[in-house]
Order: C-alpha cells, then structure tokens, then sequence
C-alpha cells in the first residue's frame, strides 16, 4: 500500500508578528518571495501569503502590495499559492477581501467566525520596538476579529466566480458550526479544506484534548467530505503538527504562526520550518505532497487559471 500523502502548506509572514520581532521575519516584496520559494523547495506544497508595507513591515491588504511577488513566485515555483482575507483584524472585510478578488488565486483563507484576538502576550518576550505602530498594535486589548455570516457570505459571493476554493480557518467548534450551515446553504462544496487553529489567545488551547475535539467534531459534521490540516502557535507548532500527522491529518509551519525553531532559538527561515515538518512527516512512514497532488486532493482549478 503507498504511503499516504500529506500536505505541507507554509504561511510565510503573516500579520501577527511585527518586524522588530525577528531578523528572519520577511517584509520585503524580494523577501516574501524568496522565503515562499524557499519554503516550496523545502517541501511546502501550498504557500500562505499576507503582503507587509517594506518601508516599516505593517500589514497591507491592497491588491497592489501583493502583486509583485506572487508574480515572482509563479515564474519559479509551481506551488499552490493562498492569499488572506484574514489580513489583519484591524480591517474592514472591504479591504481584507481584494487581493482575492483581483488575483483570483487558486486558494484564499477565509476565518470562519468572530473572536477576541489577543496578541498583548507577546509583550512578555518582546519589549523593544523600532515602530511605534508595532507597539501599539501588539498592546491592544480590545481587539475583535469581525468574521460575522454576513461578512463570510460577502468573501463567498464576491470570490464565488474566480474559482477559487477556500482554507477555512476554524480557531474554535463554533467556527465548525458555521461552516456546516455554510455548506448546508450550497455556499461551499466538498472536499473542504478545513485548517484548525491552536494555541492563539481567544481561540481554543493546545491541548492534545483540544486537538482530539476538534477532529471529533469535524468528522462529526463533515464525515469524508472534508480534508484536516492543523497549525499550532508559537512553541506549540511542531507538536500540535507532530499529532495531527499521526491522525491522518496535513499540517501547516511558517513564521506567520511561530518564529521559533526550538526553545530560545530563532528559526532562521520558513524553510527551515518546512524541513522540520517534513522530517517528523517522513519520520512517521508518509510521504508530502508536490503542488500537483495537493491540488488533486484539494480539487483545485490549477495555477494556469489564476488572475497574476
């Protein structure tokens, strides 16, 4: 019997960590595209991307701010590439929704649920800020990821006729919950790439309980007509990867989700993250998924059919 396949996807730099947290972080368009490159070479099938301002690494949700690196990655790698509309949880779901839009690209996240969003824990570790924006955006403890049905229904509609599918990104049951009236209203088709979250402050814990409720549900409400990838954040990526492997899941890594490559010591890049998982993946008797199998799986449209 072959070996089962597992998908590598890697979120590259995100908008939760800021650039005065780590030299390693990319901000750059030449940076974003180079560390997906990196990761993709490394053994990441699919690559998550946000796009940064380069003059100071803020989060930038403008189609524009995406442009020039996605057409860069497309020239030298096949990889599947997942543009946010999480953007950051300071945004309209106006703003977060474009680049998806305009670039129509073969995957796009999509936040299945409001929650606190609390990044101000951070402030334990990291106490020196180059940017005063940095600082004021981790300190903040009054944010709420707006993610309401009637925002998720307007990301659905107005991305509804690129063909894109979705990585619905579910950081507690509830958000499971509202995937099944989703896909009980015909708004989204099987197979369901369902990427459970662990471990942010106002999400669900990282706990192996946690970890085993969230599968239980999803198999629960979705039987086979789902596909199961975690991400664990922080010091938790890599055990939380490790556990979902063995349960039959794909996993995602990346400096998005933790800057760390062991206790203290800095992961000097995504694809350093991406070898790690693939060790423990092939570790455990599977092998990864290329970006061909990854789409097979996933049932997506192919990186000839994208807007860039």
């Amino acid at each position: 019997m072959p070996a089962r396949k597992v998908i590598i996807s890697c979120a590259v730099t995100g908008a939760i960590h800021t650039p005065s947290m780590s030299p390693h972080l990319p901000v750059t368009h030449e940076e974003i595209a180079d560390a997906a490159i990196g990761a993709a070479e490394a053994g990441a099938a699919i690559v998550h991307l946000h796009a940064r301002d380069p003059a100071d690494g803020r989060p930038d949700q403008t189609p524009e701010g995406f442009a020039p690196f996605l057409r860069v990655i497309k020239q030298r790698s096949d990889c599947v590439l997942n543009l946010t509309t999480g953007g950051a949880p300071t945004m309209s779901i106006e703003e977060r929704v474009r680049p998806a839009a305009v670039h129509k690209p073969e995957v796009a996240s999509l936040n299945m649920g409001s929650m606190n969003f609390a990044l101000f824990g951070m402030l334990h570790r990291f106490r020196d800020f180059k940017h005063q924006w940095e600082r004021d955006y981790v300190s903040r403890k009054d944010i709420v990821f707006r993610n309401s049905f009637a925002d998720i229904e307007y990301i659905l509609t107005t991305c509804a006729d690129n063909g894109t599918r979705f990585e619905f990104e579910c950081y507690d049951t509830a958000h499971l919950y509202n995937l099944k009236y989703f896909l009980d209203q015909g708004l989204v088709t099987p197979p369901l790439f369902i990427q459970t979250v662990f471990g942010i402050q106002g999400g669900i814990g990282f706990h192996p309980d946690d970890v085993l409720h969230m599968k239980r549900t999803a198999d629960r409400l979705f039987g086979d007509a789902y596909r199961w990838s975690v991400l664990g954040a922080g010091r938790n990526q890599m055990p939380i990867a490790a556990m979902a492997a063995a349960m039959g899941g794909n996993v995602r890594v990346g400096l998005e989700d933790s800057l760390w490559a062991g206790p203290g010591r800095f992961a000097t890049s995504n694809a350093e993250q991406v070898r790690t998982v693939r060790q423990i993946i092939e570790g455990l008797g599977l092998d990864v998924a290329t970006p061909d199998e990854a789409r097979e799986m996933l049932a997506l449209k192919g990186g000839d059919r994208v807007g860039f």
